[in-house]
Protein backbone atom coordinates (compact mmCIF):
# COMPACT_ATOMS: atom_id res chain seq x y z
CA UNK A 1 0.00 0.00 0.00
CA UNK A 2 2.99 2.60 0.56
CA UNK A 3 4.57 1.63 -2.42
CA UNK A 4 1.24 2.01 -4.22
CA UNK A 5 0.50 5.51 -2.53
CA UNK A 6 4.01 6.88 -3.32
CA UNK A 7 3.71 5.88 -7.00
CA UNK A 8 -0.26 6.44 -7.84
CA UNK A 9 -0.27 9.79 -5.56
CA UNK A 10 -2.69 10.23 -2.53
CA UNK A 11 -6.09 10.99 -5.05
CA UNK A 12 -5.26 8.28 -7.48
CA UNK A 13 -4.55 5.31 -4.53
CA UNK A 14 -7.69 6.48 -2.55
CA UNK A 15 -9.82 6.22 -5.67
CA UNK A 16 -8.56 2.81 -6.01
CA UNK A 17 -9.02 1.63 -2.87
CA UNK A 18 -12.36 2.59 -2.86
CA UNK A 19 -12.95 0.27 -6.25
CA UNK A 20 -11.17 -2.86 -4.48
CA UNK A 21 -9.87 -2.99 -1.20
CA UNK A 22 -11.41 -0.66 0.76
CA UNK A 23 -15.00 -0.77 -0.82
CA UNK A 24 -14.86 -4.76 -0.50
CA UNK A 25 -14.79 -4.16 3.06
CA UNK A 26 -15.71 -1.05 4.01
CA UNK A 27 -19.14 0.66 3.84
CA UNK A 28 -18.28 4.03 3.24
CA UNK A 29 -17.15 7.60 4.65
CA UNK A 30 -20.42 8.99 5.77
CA UNK A 31 -22.81 7.95 8.72
CA UNK A 32 -25.99 8.55 7.08
CA UNK A 33 -24.64 7.29 3.48
CA UNK A 34 -23.64 4.42 5.25
CA UNK A 35 -27.26 3.40 6.69
CA UNK A 36 -28.88 4.49 3.53
CA UNK A 37 -27.19 1.67 1.82
CA UNK A 38 -27.88 -0.51 4.90
CA UNK A 39 -31.49 0.00 4.52
CA UNK A 40 -30.92 -0.37 0.43
CA UNK A 41 -29.40 -3.94 0.75
CA UNK A 42 -32.25 -5.01 3.09
CA UNK A 43 -35.28 -3.30 1.86
CA UNK A 44 -34.51 -3.63 -1.82
CA UNK A 45 -34.99 -0.59 -4.15
CA UNK A 46 -39.02 0.00 -4.62
CA UNK A 47 -39.69 -0.76 -0.36
CA UNK A 48 -36.42 1.67 0.30
CA UNK A 49 -37.86 4.61 -2.18
CA UNK A 50 -41.28 4.07 -0.67
CA UNK A 51 -40.14 4.01 2.88
CA UNK A 52 -38.34 7.60 2.18
CA UNK A 53 -41.65 9.18 0.44
CA UNK A 54 -43.44 8.05 3.68
CA UNK A 55 -40.95 9.69 6.12
CA UNK A 56 -37.71 11.73 5.60
CA UNK A 57 -37.93 12.46 1.72
CA UNK A 58 -41.90 13.10 1.80
CA UNK A 59 -41.71 15.64 4.78
CA UNK A 60 -38.64 17.68 3.51
CA UNK A 61 -39.20 17.23 -0.36
CA UNK A 62 -42.22 18.45 -2.37
CA UNK A 63 -42.52 15.25 -4.52
CA UNK A 64 -40.39 13.80 -7.64
CA UNK A 65 -41.36 16.05 -10.75
CA UNK A 66 -43.57 18.39 -12.00
CA UNK A 67 -46.58 17.06 -11.92
CA UNK A 68 -46.55 14.92 -8.38
CA UNK A 69 -45.33 18.15 -6.46
CA UNK A 70 -48.57 19.94 -7.66
CA UNK A 71 -50.76 18.18 -4.42
CA UNK A 72 -48.10 19.51 -2.52
CA UNK A 73 -47.93 23.22 -3.82
CA UNK A 74 -52.41 23.19 -4.12
CA UNK A 75 -52.64 22.43 -0.14
CA UNK A 76 -50.20 25.25 0.43
CA UNK A 77 -51.67 27.46 -1.65
CA UNK A 78 -54.87 26.92 0.84
CA UNK A 79 -53.62 27.97 3.42
CA UNK A 80 -52.18 31.24 1.95
CA UNK A 81 -49.23 29.77 1.77
CA UNK A 82 -46.44 30.21 -2.05
CA UNK A 83 -43.73 28.10 -3.66
CA UNK A 84 -39.71 28.88 -4.22
CA UNK A 85 -39.18 25.80 -6.10
CA UNK A 86 -36.03 24.23 -6.86
CA UNK A 87 -34.97 21.59 -8.35
CA UNK A 88 -32.86 19.89 -5.42
CA UNK A 89 -30.88 17.06 -7.72
CA UNK A 90 -26.96 16.48 -6.79
CA UNK A 91 -24.06 14.31 -7.64
CA UNK A 92 -23.10 12.42 -4.51
CA UNK A 93 -19.52 13.13 -5.95
CA UNK A 94 -16.89 11.84 -3.23
CA UNK A 95 -14.47 14.64 -1.37
CA UNK A 96 -11.86 13.65 -3.81
CA UNK A 97 -13.30 13.95 -6.75
CA UNK A 98 -15.03 16.96 -5.76
CA UNK A 99 -11.52 18.69 -5.05
CA UNK A 100 -10.17 17.77 -8.02
CA UNK A 101 -13.57 18.84 -10.12
CA UNK A 102 -13.05 22.19 -8.54
CA UNK A 103 -9.31 22.85 -8.53
CA UNK A 104 -9.00 22.19 -12.30
CA UNK A 105 -11.85 24.44 -13.16
CA UNK A 106 -10.61 27.52 -11.15
CA UNK A 107 -7.07 27.78 -12.77
CA UNK A 108 -6.57 29.67 -16.03
CA UNK A 109 -5.21 27.67 -18.43
CA UNK A 110 -2.59 31.17 -19.22
CA UNK A 111 -2.04 31.18 -15.35
CA UNK A 112 -2.97 32.02 -11.91
CA UNK A 113 -1.24 35.03 -11.82
CA UNK A 114 -2.66 38.88 -12.58
CA UNK A 115 -1.26 40.75 -14.65
CA UNK A 116 2.55 41.93 -14.13
CA UNK A 117 1.68 45.41 -13.84
CA UNK A 118 -1.46 45.18 -11.71
CA UNK A 119 -2.07 45.27 -8.28
CA UNK A 120 -0.82 42.28 -6.08
CA UNK A 121 -3.55 39.66 -5.79
CA UNK A 122 -6.02 39.18 -3.20
CA UNK A 123 -5.15 35.42 -1.49
CA UNK A 124 -8.88 35.55 -0.68
CA UNK A 125 -9.94 35.27 -4.53
CA UNK A 126 -7.73 32.32 -5.02
CA UNK A 127 -8.30 28.27 -5.30
CA UNK A 128 -7.12 26.16 -2.55
CA UNK A 129 -7.49 22.29 -2.44
CA UNK A 130 -8.13 22.39 1.62
CA UNK A 131 -11.61 24.09 0.73
CA UNK A 132 -11.58 22.77 -2.98
CA UNK A 133 -15.05 20.69 -1.58
CA UNK A 134 -17.60 23.68 -1.40
CA UNK A 135 -19.76 21.01 1.14
CA UNK A 136 -16.61 21.16 3.84
CA UNK A 137 -18.23 22.49 6.88
CA UNK A 138 -22.23 23.55 4.56
CA UNK A 139 -25.16 21.61 5.33
CA UNK A 140 -28.12 23.18 3.66
CA UNK A 141 -26.88 24.89 0.57
CA UNK A 142 -26.92 23.05 -2.64
CA UNK A 143 -23.41 22.65 -4.64
CA UNK A 144 -22.36 22.26 -8.20
CA UNK A 145 -19.23 21.45 -9.25
CA UNK A 146 -18.28 22.55 -12.96
CA UNK A 147 -17.45 19.13 -15.14
CA UNK A 148 -17.63 21.18 -18.90
CA UNK A 149 -20.32 22.98 -20.42
CA UNK A 150 -22.11 20.59 -21.58
CA UNK A 151 -23.25 20.11 -18.11
CA UNK A 152 -24.11 23.79 -17.85
CA UNK A 153 -25.93 23.95 -20.40
CA UNK A 154 -28.36 20.89 -19.04
CA UNK A 155 -28.60 22.88 -15.61
CA UNK A 156 -29.96 25.31 -17.67
CA UNK A 157 -32.77 23.75 -18.70
CA UNK A 158 -33.00 21.99 -15.52
CA UNK A 159 -33.59 25.25 -14.46
CA UNK A 160 -36.31 26.26 -17.76
CA UNK A 161 -38.09 23.16 -16.57
CA UNK A 162 -38.34 24.94 -12.92
CA UNK A 163 -39.99 28.05 -14.61
CA UNK A 164 -41.96 26.31 -16.34
CA UNK A 165 -43.44 24.12 -13.33
CA UNK A 166 -43.64 27.24 -10.92
CA UNK A 167 -45.62 29.48 -14.13
CA UNK A 168 -48.08 26.09 -14.63
CA UNK A 169 -48.65 25.12 -10.86
CA UNK A 170 -48.51 28.41 -9.13
CA UNK A 171 -50.52 30.81 -11.25
CA UNK A 172 -47.44 33.20 -11.68
CA UNK A 173 -46.84 34.07 -7.89
CA UNK A 174 -44.32 31.72 -7.77
CA UNK A 175 -40.07 32.05 -7.49
CA UNK A 176 -37.37 29.58 -9.01
CA UNK A 177 -34.12 29.72 -6.88
CA UNK A 178 -30.75 29.23 -9.32
CA UNK A 179 -27.06 29.14 -8.47
CA UNK A 180 -24.61 30.98 -11.00
CA UNK A 181 -22.45 28.37 -10.16
CA UNK A 182 -24.37 25.84 -11.58
CA UNK A 183 -24.27 28.26 -15.23
CA UNK A 184 -20.66 28.54 -15.73
CA UNK A 185 -16.76 27.91 -14.98
CA UNK A 186 -15.93 28.98 -11.12
CA UNK A 187 -12.75 30.30 -12.12
CA UNK A 188 -14.22 33.29 -13.96
CA UNK A 189 -16.43 34.43 -11.07
CA UNK A 190 -12.89 34.15 -9.11
CA UNK A 191 -11.62 36.63 -11.25
CA UNK A 192 -14.20 38.77 -11.73
CA UNK A 193 -14.35 39.19 -7.98
CA UNK A 194 -11.20 39.70 -7.51
CA UNK A 195 -10.96 42.65 -10.46
CA UNK A 196 -14.56 44.20 -7.86
CA UNK A 197 -12.41 44.01 -5.09
CA UNK A 198 -9.16 45.62 -6.76
CA UNK A 199 -11.25 48.01 -8.75
CA UNK A 200 -12.59 48.93 -4.96
CA UNK A 201 -8.86 49.52 -3.56
CA UNK A 202 -8.40 51.63 -7.13
CA UNK A 203 -11.53 54.30 -5.88
CA UNK A 204 -10.91 54.01 -2.02
CA UNK A 205 -7.46 55.72 -3.16
CA UNK A 206 -9.13 58.41 -5.21
CA UNK A 207 -11.93 59.37 -2.35
CA UNK A 208 -9.41 59.28 0.04
CA UNK A 209 -11.36 57.17 2.80
CA UNK A 210 -13.25 53.30 2.93
CA UNK A 211 -16.80 53.00 1.70
CA UNK A 212 -18.13 52.14 -1.94
CA UNK A 213 -17.38 55.17 -4.48
CA UNK A 214 -21.16 55.46 -4.62
CA UNK A 215 -21.08 56.91 -0.98
CA UNK A 216 -18.32 59.65 -1.68
CA UNK A 217 -20.37 61.33 -4.98
CA UNK A 218 -17.23 61.64 -6.45
CA UNK A 219 -17.11 63.33 -10.15
CA UNK A 220 -15.18 62.76 -13.23
CA UNK A 221 -13.74 65.81 -13.01
CA UNK A 222 -12.66 64.59 -9.07
CA UNK A 223 -10.86 61.76 -10.77
CA UNK A 224 -9.05 63.74 -14.01
CA UNK A 225 -7.61 65.75 -11.21
CA UNK A 226 -6.75 62.26 -9.48
CA UNK A 227 -4.90 61.41 -12.67
CA UNK A 228 -2.94 64.60 -13.28
CA UNK A 229 -0.94 65.09 -15.57
CA UNK A 230 -1.82 61.62 -17.26
CA UNK A 231 -5.38 62.72 -17.93
CA UNK A 232 -4.80 63.45 -21.50
CA UNK A 233 -3.23 60.88 -22.62
CA UNK A 234 -5.39 59.30 -25.24
CA UNK A 235 -5.83 55.80 -23.53
CA UNK A 236 -7.10 57.73 -20.71
CA UNK A 237 -9.06 59.73 -22.27
CA UNK A 238 -10.71 56.75 -23.80
CA UNK A 239 -11.19 55.46 -20.45
CA UNK A 240 -12.64 58.62 -18.96
CA UNK A 241 -15.29 58.50 -21.54
CA UNK A 242 -16.95 54.81 -20.77
CA UNK A 243 -16.32 55.41 -17.00
CA UNK A 244 -20.98 55.76 -15.69
CA UNK A 245 -21.49 58.56 -13.68
CA UNK A 246 -24.85 60.84 -13.41
CA UNK A 247 -25.53 64.10 -12.10
CA UNK A 248 -24.76 62.65 -7.90
CA UNK A 249 -21.26 61.19 -8.98
CA UNK A 250 -19.50 58.20 -10.56
CA UNK A 251 -21.49 55.35 -10.32
CA UNK A 252 -18.83 52.56 -11.87
CA UNK A 253 -15.02 52.59 -13.05
CA UNK A 254 -16.09 50.09 -15.92
CA UNK A 255 -19.07 49.77 -18.39
CA UNK A 256 -20.92 47.04 -16.19
CA UNK A 257 -23.94 47.38 -18.10
CA UNK A 258 -21.78 45.42 -21.22
CA UNK A 259 -20.98 42.61 -18.55
CA UNK A 260 -24.13 41.01 -19.61
CA UNK A 261 -23.67 41.41 -22.93
CA UNK A 262 -22.67 38.29 -25.15
CA UNK A 263 -19.77 39.52 -26.72
CA UNK A 264 -18.40 41.37 -23.67
CA UNK A 265 -13.93 40.48 -23.34
CA UNK A 266 -13.27 40.86 -20.27
CA UNK A 267 -9.42 41.12 -20.75
CA UNK A 268 -9.87 44.47 -22.35
CA UNK A 269 -13.12 45.50 -20.24
CA UNK A 270 -11.01 45.92 -17.01
CA UNK A 271 -7.83 48.21 -17.27
CA UNK A 272 -7.74 51.01 -15.14
CA UNK A 273 -5.03 53.81 -15.86
CA UNK A 274 -2.15 54.32 -13.49
CA UNK A 275 -1.90 57.51 -11.72
CA UNK A 276 1.75 58.21 -12.50
CA UNK A 277 2.37 56.62 -15.36
CA UNK A 278 -1.01 56.77 -17.18
CA UNK A 279 -0.25 53.12 -18.75
CA UNK A 280 -3.16 51.22 -18.93
CA UNK A 281 -2.95 48.11 -16.81
CA UNK A 282 -4.94 45.48 -16.46
CA UNK A 283 -6.97 44.20 -12.78
CA UNK A 284 -7.64 40.73 -14.53
CA UNK A 285 -4.88 38.25 -16.01
CA UNK A 286 -5.32 37.92 -19.52
CA UNK A 287 -8.04 35.43 -20.40
CA UNK A 288 -7.50 32.86 -22.75
CA UNK A 289 -10.39 33.89 -26.08
CA UNK A 290 -11.43 30.10 -24.74
CA UNK A 291 -12.45 31.40 -21.27
CA UNK A 292 -13.62 34.18 -22.84
CA UNK A 293 -16.12 32.04 -24.74
CA UNK A 294 -17.40 30.59 -21.44
CA UNK A 295 -17.89 33.45 -19.60
CA UNK A 296 -20.38 34.85 -22.63
CA UNK A 297 -21.44 31.07 -22.22
CA UNK A 298 -22.14 31.67 -18.30
CA UNK A 299 -23.76 35.00 -19.44
CA UNK A 300 -25.60 33.83 -22.45
CA UNK A 301 -27.99 31.21 -20.08
CA UNK A 302 -28.38 33.24 -17.45
CA UNK A 303 -30.15 35.98 -19.69
CA UNK A 304 -31.67 33.01 -21.14
CA UNK A 305 -33.22 31.99 -17.94
CA UNK A 306 -34.19 35.60 -17.05
CA UNK A 307 -35.43 36.44 -20.74
CA UNK A 308 -37.90 33.31 -19.63
CA UNK A 309 -38.98 34.25 -16.48
CA UNK A 310 -40.04 37.66 -17.38
CA UNK A 311 -42.16 36.07 -20.23
CA UNK A 312 -43.54 33.52 -17.72
CA UNK A 313 -43.99 36.72 -15.18
CA UNK A 314 -42.14 34.27 -13.05
CA UNK A 315 -39.77 35.45 -10.37
CA UNK A 316 -35.78 34.05 -10.10
CA UNK A 317 -33.95 34.31 -6.72
CA UNK A 318 -30.06 34.40 -7.38
CA UNK A 319 -28.50 32.23 -4.07
CA UNK A 320 -25.95 33.87 -2.16
CA UNK A 321 -22.51 31.89 -2.39
CA UNK A 322 -19.37 31.78 -1.03
CA UNK A 323 -17.29 35.31 -0.29
CA UNK A 324 -14.89 34.66 -2.88
CA UNK A 325 -17.48 34.02 -6.01
CA UNK A 326 -20.37 36.59 -4.20
CA UNK A 327 -18.63 39.94 -5.68
CA UNK A 328 -19.14 38.54 -9.11
CA UNK A 329 -22.34 36.71 -8.44
CA UNK A 330 -24.16 40.12 -7.38
CA UNK A 331 -22.45 42.50 -9.62
CA UNK A 332 -24.03 40.13 -12.44
CA UNK A 333 -27.47 39.95 -10.77
CA UNK A 334 -27.81 44.22 -10.15
CA UNK A 335 -26.76 44.37 -14.43
CA UNK A 336 -29.77 41.64 -14.73
CA UNK A 337 -32.21 43.53 -12.27
CA UNK A 338 -31.29 47.20 -14.40
CA UNK A 339 -32.33 45.02 -17.51
CA UNK A 340 -35.05 42.78 -16.51
CA UNK A 341 -36.69 44.94 -12.95
CA UNK A 342 -37.69 47.71 -15.28
CA UNK A 343 -41.65 47.48 -14.64
CA UNK A 344 -41.64 44.69 -11.55
CA UNK A 345 -38.89 42.73 -9.59
CA UNK A 346 -38.31 39.69 -11.59
CA UNK A 347 -34.77 39.22 -10.54
CA UNK A 348 -33.60 38.93 -6.48
CA UNK A 349 -29.95 39.11 -4.95
CA UNK A 350 -29.51 37.49 -1.96
CA UNK A 351 -27.81 39.00 1.39
CA UNK A 352 -26.15 37.05 3.71
CA UNK A 353 -26.45 38.71 7.06
CA UNK A 354 -23.41 36.83 8.64
CA UNK A 355 -21.02 39.26 6.74
CA UNK A 356 -19.45 42.37 8.08
CA UNK A 357 -20.36 44.27 5.22
CA UNK A 358 -24.07 43.49 4.61
CA UNK A 359 -25.68 46.16 5.61
CA UNK A 360 -22.76 48.32 3.28
CA UNK A 361 -23.49 45.97 0.28
CA UNK A 362 -26.81 46.62 0.70
CA UNK A 363 -26.90 50.17 0.99
CA UNK A 364 -24.75 50.60 -2.18
CA UNK A 365 -27.10 48.52 -4.54
CA UNK A 366 -30.16 50.36 -3.46
CA UNK A 367 -28.25 53.67 -4.00
CA UNK A 368 -27.72 51.98 -7.52
CA UNK A 369 -30.96 50.73 -7.82
CA UNK A 370 -32.37 54.61 -7.36
CA UNK A 371 -29.96 56.17 -9.41
CA UNK A 372 -30.45 53.88 -12.34
CA UNK A 373 -34.48 53.70 -12.08
CA UNK A 374 -34.79 49.82 -11.76
CA UNK A 375 -36.35 48.09 -9.05
CA UNK A 376 -34.42 46.45 -6.33
CA UNK A 377 -35.43 42.72 -5.53
CA UNK A 378 -33.34 41.14 -1.96
CA UNK A 379 -34.22 37.91 0.03
CA UNK A 380 -32.40 38.45 3.60
CA UNK A 381 -30.50 35.36 5.10
CA UNK A 382 -28.68 34.38 7.79
CA UNK A 383 -26.37 32.85 5.72
CA UNK A 384 -25.21 28.92 4.93
CA UNK A 385 -21.58 29.39 5.10
CA UNK A 386 -20.38 30.75 7.85
CA UNK A 387 -18.06 28.09 9.53
CA UNK A 388 -16.44 27.37 6.23
CA UNK A 389 -15.89 30.88 5.95
CA UNK A 390 -13.96 31.26 9.09
CA UNK A 391 -12.11 28.51 8.72
CA UNK A 392 -11.03 29.57 5.38
CA UNK A 393 -9.67 33.37 6.23
CA UNK A 394 -7.70 31.52 9.00
CA UNK A 395 -5.90 29.03 6.80
CA UNK A 396 -5.03 31.62 4.04
CA UNK A 397 -4.71 34.78 6.41
CA UNK A 398 -7.28 37.10 5.21
CA UNK A 399 -9.12 39.00 7.49
CA UNK A 400 -12.37 36.77 8.71
CA UNK A 401 -15.27 38.02 6.54
CA UNK A 402 -18.01 37.15 9.18
CA UNK A 403 -19.31 38.70 11.94
CA UNK A 404 -18.00 37.54 15.55
CA UNK A 405 -21.54 36.12 17.25
CA UNK A 406 -25.25 35.10 16.32
CA UNK A 407 -26.46 38.24 18.28
CA UNK A 408 -24.21 40.19 16.01
CA UNK A 409 -25.39 38.79 12.85
CA UNK A 410 -29.57 39.12 14.12
CA UNK A 411 -28.10 43.16 14.83
CA UNK A 412 -27.24 43.22 11.07
CA UNK A 413 -30.23 41.47 9.69
CA UNK A 414 -32.65 43.34 11.45
CA UNK A 415 -30.33 46.78 10.93
CA UNK A 416 -30.57 45.95 7.37
CA UNK A 417 -34.16 45.24 7.05
CA UNK A 418 -35.10 48.33 8.86
CA UNK A 419 -33.07 50.36 5.86
CA UNK A 420 -35.34 48.63 3.35
CA UNK A 421 -38.48 49.31 5.13
CA UNK A 422 -37.32 52.76 6.04
CA UNK A 423 -36.54 53.64 1.62
CA UNK A 424 -39.77 51.95 0.80
CA UNK A 425 -41.80 54.29 3.13
CA UNK A 426 -40.07 56.84 1.44
CA UNK A 427 -41.36 55.77 -1.70
CA UNK A 428 -44.82 55.54 -0.33
CA UNK A 429 -44.69 58.99 1.24
CA UNK A 430 -43.54 60.30 -2.33
CA UNK A 431 -46.43 58.23 -4.12
CA UNK A 432 -43.75 56.42 -5.79
CA UNK A 433 -44.93 52.39 -6.71
CA UNK A 434 -43.31 51.47 -2.86
CA UNK A 435 -42.88 47.44 -4.91
CA UNK A 436 -39.45 49.64 -6.55
CA UNK A 437 -37.96 47.71 -3.56
CA UNK A 438 -39.15 44.18 -2.94
CA UNK A 439 -37.59 41.97 0.28
CA UNK A 440 -38.15 38.31 1.30
CA UNK A 441 -37.57 37.74 5.28
CA UNK A 442 -35.85 34.27 4.71
CA UNK A 443 -35.59 33.50 8.36
CA UNK A 444 -36.66 30.75 10.72
CA UNK A 445 -35.86 32.58 13.48
CA UNK A 446 -39.48 33.70 15.32
CA UNK A 447 -37.78 36.81 16.55
CA UNK A 448 -36.83 38.35 13.05
CA UNK A 449 -39.96 37.36 11.66
CA UNK A 450 -42.04 39.20 14.76
CA UNK A 451 -39.45 42.23 14.67
CA UNK A 452 -40.56 42.88 10.45
CA UNK A 453 -43.58 42.19 11.51
CA UNK A 454 -43.87 44.97 14.31
CA UNK A 455 -41.36 47.14 12.08
CA UNK A 456 -43.99 47.06 9.09
CA UNK A 457 -46.83 48.11 11.62
CA UNK A 458 -44.20 51.36 12.93
CA UNK A 459 -43.31 52.02 9.82
CA UNK A 460 -47.15 51.83 7.95
CA UNK A 461 -46.66 48.86 5.16
CA UNK A 462 -49.27 46.69 4.94
CA UNK A 463 -49.16 42.65 3.92
CA UNK A 464 -51.70 43.66 1.39
CA UNK A 465 -48.71 46.18 -0.18
CA UNK A 466 -46.88 43.13 -0.80
CA UNK A 467 -43.60 44.20 -0.62
CA UNK A 468 -42.27 42.37 2.43
CA UNK A 469 -42.80 38.25 1.62
CA UNK A 470 -41.62 35.85 4.84
CA UNK A 471 -39.97 32.25 3.58
CA UNK A 472 -38.86 29.33 5.30
CA UNK A 473 -38.13 25.73 3.93
CA UNK A 474 -40.86 23.12 3.56
CA UNK A 475 -40.83 20.58 6.49
CA UNK A 476 -39.29 23.37 8.84
CA UNK A 477 -41.09 26.36 11.15
CA UNK A 478 -45.36 25.70 9.61
CA UNK A 479 -45.88 27.28 12.93
CA UNK A 480 -44.38 30.52 11.82
CA UNK A 481 -45.24 30.01 7.70
CA UNK A 482 -48.56 29.02 7.89
CA UNK A 483 -50.05 31.92 10.54
CA UNK A 484 -48.51 34.74 8.25
CA UNK A 485 -50.18 33.17 5.06
CA UNK A 486 -53.29 32.55 6.53
CA UNK A 487 -53.00 36.23 8.30
CA UNK A 488 -52.58 37.87 4.82
CA UNK A 489 -48.70 38.23 4.68
CA UNK A 490 -46.69 36.54 1.32
CA UNK A 491 -45.62 33.61 3.16
CA UNK A 492 -43.42 31.12 0.97
CA UNK A 493 -42.05 27.52 1.32
CA UNK A 494 -38.51 26.61 -0.03
CA UNK A 495 -39.82 23.95 -1.52
CA UNK A 496 -37.07 21.24 -2.89
CA UNK A 497 -37.98 18.63 -5.76
CA UNK A 498 -36.66 15.70 -7.44
CA UNK A 499 -36.36 11.80 -8.05
CA UNK A 500 -35.51 10.18 -4.48
CA UNK A 501 -32.07 8.67 -5.30
CA UNK A 502 -30.61 12.00 -6.95
CA UNK A 503 -32.41 13.67 -3.98
CA UNK A 504 -30.03 12.05 -1.35
CA UNK A 505 -27.17 13.40 -1.38
CA UNK A 506 -28.92 16.88 -0.42
CA UNK A 507 -31.32 15.07 2.13
CA UNK A 508 -28.16 13.50 4.12
CA UNK A 509 -26.96 17.20 4.58
CA UNK A 510 -30.52 18.25 5.36
CA UNK A 511 -30.78 15.87 8.01
CA UNK A 512 -27.43 17.15 9.40
CA UNK A 513 -28.26 20.67 9.64
CA UNK A 514 -31.77 19.50 11.47
CA UNK A 515 -29.93 17.32 14.00
CA UNK A 516 -28.50 20.94 15.29
CA UNK A 517 -31.68 22.74 14.43
CA UNK A 518 -34.06 20.71 16.47
CA UNK A 519 -32.13 20.87 19.53
CA UNK A 520 -32.23 24.09 19.72
CA UNK A 521 -36.05 24.84 18.39
CA UNK A 522 -37.76 23.55 21.82
CA UNK A 523 -40.94 25.46 21.00
CA UNK A 524 -41.23 23.77 17.01
CA UNK A 525 -41.16 20.41 19.22
CA UNK A 526 -43.52 21.10 22.21
CA UNK A 527 -45.99 22.12 19.63
CA UNK A 528 -45.28 19.01 17.20
CA UNK A 529 -45.75 16.90 19.93
CA UNK A 530 -48.91 18.57 21.58
CA UNK A 531 -50.58 17.90 18.33
CA UNK A 532 -49.34 14.17 18.20
CA UNK A 533 -50.97 14.08 21.74
CA UNK A 534 -54.17 15.40 20.37
CA UNK A 535 -54.37 13.74 17.18
CA UNK A 536 -53.88 10.28 19.45
CA UNK A 537 -57.15 11.56 21.61
CA UNK A 538 -58.90 11.79 18.95
CA UNK A 539 -57.86 9.10 16.98
CA UNK A 540 -57.11 11.14 14.14
CA UNK A 541 -53.25 10.22 13.70
CA UNK A 542 -53.76 10.62 9.91
CA UNK A 543 -55.60 13.78 10.07
CA UNK A 544 -54.91 16.62 7.39
CA UNK A 545 -56.00 20.12 7.81
CA UNK A 546 -57.91 21.92 5.15
CA UNK A 547 -56.71 25.36 4.35
CA UNK A 548 -59.68 27.88 2.78
CA UNK A 549 -57.54 30.73 2.53
CA UNK A 550 -59.09 33.46 -0.13
CA UNK A 551 -56.34 35.98 -1.09
CA UNK A 552 -56.63 39.44 -0.36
Amino acid sequence: MKVAQTILGEKLFTLLMKYTFYGHFVAGEDQLKILMKLMRAVLGDRLFVYLMKQTFYGHFVAGEDRIRIVPTLTRLRSFGVKPILDYSVEEDLSQEEAEKREVEASVSSAGTDLAEDSADSLPQYSVDKTFADRRYKVQSARTYFYLNEATCERNMETFLECLDAVKGATFGTGITAIKLTALGRPQLLLQVSEVIMQARRYMMDLAGSTGNILTHHKTIQDLERYLGNVSDKAEVKEFLKKVTSDKDGILHLFPWTGIINEDCQLSETFRVPDPVTGQMRRLISKIPPKEEEMFRNMIRRLNTIVKTAQDLDVRIMIDAEQTYFQPAISRITLEMMRRYNTEKAIVFNTYQCYLKDTYKEVCTDLEQAKRQNFYFGAKLVRGAYIEQERARAAALGYEDPTNPSFEATTEMYHKTLTECLRRIRILKDANVDPKKIAIMVASHNEDTVRFAIEKMQEIGIHPEDKVICFGQLLGMCDYITFPLGQAGYSAYKYIPYGPVNEVLPYLSRRAQENKGVLQKIKKEKRLLLTEITKRLAKGQLFYKPKGKYVPI
